[in-house]
This record gives structure tokens, C-alpha cells and sequence, in this order.
């Protein structure tokens, strides 16, 4: 267990259960919010359309369903708004760019751009707290309970773990709060590092 997380090794839950759970706990956040922190540099979505099209070689048509989903998007940031908290996150990125990661970046933009503000760090910020393993998955709601996602070797989410020690749940917090105050706005990165990259190859 890394040692951000003080050995603790919370709640194993299944998928179905892990979803119902998150969903429940999500819309009952308080002025705290939403903090997530984004470390592995690869990862598999399916059953999401745009990554879908990119796995398949599809790039143009990744991106055009990334931009149809714009409107969702920004309904739920609204309502996220409208329930009083804000949802945030921290991604670390590595260069170069992974394909999926540069995936995944013109998918955060579009998060970002909609109400869900996104900061980029690099590896040496977070390499004075990975000497014994790389950061984990995290995401804390409010002060009450935070999850690690777990995934295979494959990168497909696995699994999920759930902490409810307050204080872990508030340490974890603070530290992802203190890397997204040291971190670059999404926009930026993405217009230095991400815009001019060629169309990654087939996944």
C-alpha cells in the first residue's frame, strides 16, 4: 500500500457495488468537493465511444464524439454547481505523451472547458512521494470517504477501494488540493504540448 495512504487498505468493492456507492456519495458532497488525482499513464475505457473510435485507429471520429458529448458534459457541471460544490483534479503527465494519454487530454479539455477544472503536473512534482511506488488513483467526496480506483494489467478499472477515516480521507484531500495549486491550467498544457501532436496511431 503506498505510503500516501498510511497502510490503510479500506473496503475492497465490486464494480456494481463501487458505482451505486460512488453515485450515492457523489450528490451528497459538501463545500469540499470533488478532488481526483490521476497518476498511470494508460488506461482502456470501454463501453466509452470515443475511446472506442481512437482503440480502433478512428481519431477524427474520437474526437467528434468527444464534442457531442459536450452539452452532457456541461449539464452535469452544472449541477454539480447547482448541489454547491466544485469538482477538480490533478493529472500527471509524462513526456512524451502516451497515445492514450493524448486521448485522454482532448477528453479533458472538454471536461474542463464544461465546468470541471482540470490542472496538469509533471513527474518530478509528485517524485518525492513515489520512492517506493507511483501514486495511487484517489478521488475524495467532501470529508467522508475517498476511493481508490483499481485496475488491471490490462489497464481496465478492476475494482474499487473506499476509505472512510476522516482523517486519511482530509490528508488525501489536502494533498491533492496542494498539487493542483502547483500544477498548470489544462488549457495551457494542452496548447504547448497537445495541440500540435500528429493523430496517434491505432490502440
Amino acid at each position: 500500500m503506498h505510503e500516501l495512504l498510511g497502510g490503510a487498505e479500506g473496503e475492497r468493492l465490486e464494480l456494481d457495488a463501487y458505482y451505486a456507492d460512488f453515485e450515492k456519495n457523489f450528490w451528497a458532497i459538501n463545500e469540499l468537493g470533488f478532488w481526483k488525482l490521476e497518476r498511470q499513464q494508460f488506461f482502456q475505457e470501454p463501453g466509452y465511444d470515443s475511446w472506442e473510435a481512437f482503440a480502433k485507429g478512428d481519431w477524427e471520429e474520437s474526437l467528434r464524439l468527444l464534442d457531442a458529448g459536450r452539452a452532457d458534459m456541461a449539464d452535469y457541471h452544472r449541477r454539480v454547481e447547482e448541489n454547491g460544490f466544485a469538482a477538480r483534479r490533478v493529472r500527471v503527465v509524462e513526456e512524451p505523451i502516451t497515445a492514450y494519454l493524448q486521448w485522454e487530454l482532448h477528453a479533458l479539455r472538454v471536461r474542463d472547458q464544461c465546468g470541471g477544472s482540470i490542472r496538469i503536473v509533471g513527474p518530478d512534482q509528485v517524485a518525492d512521494f513515489e520512492h517506493d511506488a507511483p501514486l495511487p488513483e484517489i478521488y475524495t467526496l467532501g470529508a467522508t470517504v475517498m476511493y481508490q480506483a483499481i485496475y488491471d494489467d490490462d489497464g481496465v478499472l478492476e475494482s474499487a477501494r473506499r476509505f472512510v477515516d476522516p482523517d486519511l480521507v482530509l490528508r488525501c484531500q489536502g494533498f491533492i488540493q496542494n498539487l493542483y495549486e502547483a500544477g498548470q491550467p489544462l488549457d495551457r498544457f494542452f496548447a504547448a504540448h497537445v495541440a500540435k501532436l500528429p493523430p496517434p496511431g491505432r490502440q
